[in-house]
């Protein structure tokens, strides 16, 4: 479906590492991937992380927020997203997505806005980036932070600005099927010297000067020196690989071009979507669901995932726990496309046979 590609300097570092016994959360590595990433999105400082999920907790920690606090969020996302809000203590709210770009609607956030807003968490979704300008006019009439959810967005861009530059902290994965990979790993970057600091701190069980007197709760949240160089070597390579995703939605583009009963991802004027997966929907008319389409591809050796389930529809978010909100609610635009959407395969190291046989399949399924 998206296996990762290691064809890069990766065997070299880890054996670099092997050699030198630096195989835990210290060593060179770590700083170099960190500094690496955090150039190539166009900021100043990279934290390093043991997953993408953890860099959003520490972005939300590092910015204060917590209890009492709200933090708008799309309705369609992976759950990560509001989870780690709730671990924050702070509750999210939801708010639904544009229909083309399935990324948080700008026009729908101000609604959203209470007294107890802190913050907007905008989720580059499948590869094409979110309505920046638009959110971080809106965060700085209300001086609100902006936290990017860039987990599946490396190197998107708006205006040729990169995602995780564009507000306050952006948040990034590592997960063996992103655009590059540490196996499991993840990345916190930002601009701000203090949020990058505090975000160093609490990484590492907030471990200060004098070993073991702590003065703020801290986490198990470091990167290991064999990650971080699997990390640096996929980050010199990174460009290509974004060509090459871009390439492989090209071809996707061309071979379902005549299916009226297929949309498939866009790309607006001014923005680049790096195609993190191929995205499509399937109209309703077709007289095919998206689970039967999945289902017979699966017959035909062809793997497919279905879209994110919407926030709202999470058993933990219907006001079944103690511990978690109740976030029901109506969210059409992202309640319709996670009805009607799945991604094909979109590895780097699928060809354009490949290519042409997941299409051929997939239409030859409607038939």
């Amino acid at each position: 479906m998206c296996a990762p590609v290691l064809d890069g300097r990766e065997r070299e570092y880890v054996l670099d590492c092997l050699d030198g016994n630096w195989i835990s959360s210290l060593g060179d590595y770590i700083p170099r991937f960190e500094r690496a990433f955090a150039e190539f999105c166009g900021v100043r400082y990279g934290v390093a992380c043991s997953n993408g999920t953890v860099a959003l907790h520490l972005a939300l920690e590092s910015l204060g927020i917590g209890p009492g606090d709200e933090v708008i969020v799309p309705a369609f996302t992976l759950i990560a997203t509001a989870n780690m809000v709730c671990l924050s203590g702070a509750r999210p709210v939801l708010v639904d997505v544009e229909p083309d770009t399935w990324c948080i609607d700008p026009m729908l956030i101000e609604a959203a806005i209470t007294p107890r807003t802190k913050a907007i968490m905008p989720v580059h979704i499948y590869g094409h980036p979110c309505d920046m300008p638009a959110i971080s006019a809106i965060a700085r009439k209300h001086q609100l932070h902006v936290i990017e959810d860039g987990a599946e967005a490396h190197g998107a861009q708006v205006g040729g600005r990169t995602v995780g530059g564009l507000g306050d902290v952006g948040a990034f994965s590592f997960y063996g099927n992103k655009i590059i990979t540490t196996g499991e790993g993840g990345m916190l970057v930002t601009d701000d010297p203090h949020v990058a600091e505090r975000a160093a701190l609490l990484r590492n069980q907030a471990f200060e000067a004098e070993r073991f007197v702590h003065h703020h709760v801290g986490f198990n949240y470091r990167l290991t020196n064999l990650q971080a160089a699997i990390g640096l070597a996929q980050c010199e390579r990174l460009p290509a690989k974004i060509e090459r995703k871009i390439e492989m939605a090209r071809t996707y583009d061309e071979l379902l071009a005549a299916e009226p009963a297929i949309q498939g991802p866009v790309e607006r004027e001014g923005c680049r979507n790096v195609y993190w997966m191929y995205g499509i929907l399937i109209n309703g008319d077709s007289g095919q669901s998206s689970r039967e389409a999945r289902e017979m591809l699966a017959e035909r050796g062809v793997e497919t995932r279905p879209f994110f389930v919407p926030i709202q529809r999470q058993p933990v978010y219907q006001g079944n726990h103690r511990r978690w909100p109740d976030l029901r609610g109506t969210y059409p635009v992202s309640e319709d496309i996670a009805d009607r959407g799945l991604y094909l395969p979109s590895g780097l190291g699928l060809t354009r046979d490949d290519q042409e046989y997941v299409v051929e399949q997939l239409l030859s399924c409607k038939q």
